[in-house]
């Protein structure tokens, strides 16, 4: 069980829509890992992620899928990227990371109530 968290401290973690317009392999990764750029709308613009998900996901099946991300994380130097968001999943049983989605589209940059 996590530790409980007052509303002040969700309202915190801003997690966004976004859609994913550009995708590709990141070789220099020690795990296998995408990069992605995602548009967030006009309010936040396009940000880098590099996300261990190349298990279940190509790059070039990636391309115009939403996703939610974490907008207000501090960037991440990974290797040779810095990524600016972070790109939100679950593990599966094996342990390789399913991305958590939207199932209708919403528009960018919308937050999670």
């Amino acid at each position: 069980m996590s530790e409980t968290i007052g509303w002040e401290d969700f309202e915190k973690v801003d997690i966004r829509s976004g859609t994913i317009i550009e995708a590709r392999d990141f070789p220099e990764a020690r795990k296998p890992a995408i990069i992605m750029i995602i548009d967030f709308g006009p309010e936040i613009g396009t940000k880098k992620s590099s996300a261990q998900i190349a298990i279940h996901y190509k790059p070039e099946e990636l391309l115009g899928r939403q996703v939610m991300a974490v907008v207000n994380f501090p960037p991440r130097q990974i290797g040779p990227i810095r990524s600016e968001v972070l790109t939100l999943g679950f593990l599966d049983k094996d342990g390789a990371i399913v991305l958590a989605s939207i199932d209708k589209a919403v528009p960018n940059g919308e937050r999670l109530m």
